[in-house]
């Protein structure tokens, strides 16, 4: 006599089932999330070529000031995208705080991305622009994504408070 198998239940499915239901019940926040992150790449590239070698190039003679000065602003706007839509219903009411807490998650993201680069050419010896792009905009840029939303989600924008 064979037995039906049982439904499966949350507890049941293990923890791969349990993450790609989490995250499918999420979709509409994590595209969100993409959207605004694309936005501020796009502000980041811009402002860090305009002010270097375009027509606002007052500061092409610093590049390190100008990649501060691009971060900075693609921050700004990173912070309002999912302070006023990605999470807008978990914003916090103090906005100076949130705000130095999303800068802060952004240096830790900073931080794995450069770590991954670290790894890259200290340890594994690997130095060509291929590694390079790899090790920092390929698997820094996910890992540090991945650490930003959870990030995000749990200390930035907690609710009202």
């Amino acid at each position: 006599m064979s037995r039906a198998p049982a439904p499966a239940t949350p507890a049941a499915r293990g923890w791969a089932g349990r993450l790609v239901s989490g995250l499918w019940g999420r979709r509409g926040e994590l595209l969100r999330f993409g959207s605004v992150g694309a936005v501020a790449f796009v502000v980041d590239l811009a402002v860090f070529n305009l002010m270097l070698h375009g027509p606002v190039d007052v500061l092409a003679h610093k590049p390190i000031t100008v990649r501060v000065i691009a971060a900075a602003v693609a921050t700004l706007v990173a912070w309002v995208g999912n302070r006023y839509w990605t999470f807008a219903a978990r914003r916090t009411r103090r906005r100076t705080r949130e705000l130095l807490e999303f800068a802060a998650v952004n240096v830790g993201g900073l931080a794995i991305s450069a770590g991954c680069l670290a790894v890259s050419r200290y340890v594994l010896g690997l130095d060509s622009p291929l590694a390079d792009n790899v090790a920092a905009n390929g698997i820094g840029l996910v890992l540090s994504t991945v650490f930003r939303y959870v990030m995000y989600r749990t200390v930035v924008f907690r609710g009202a408070s």
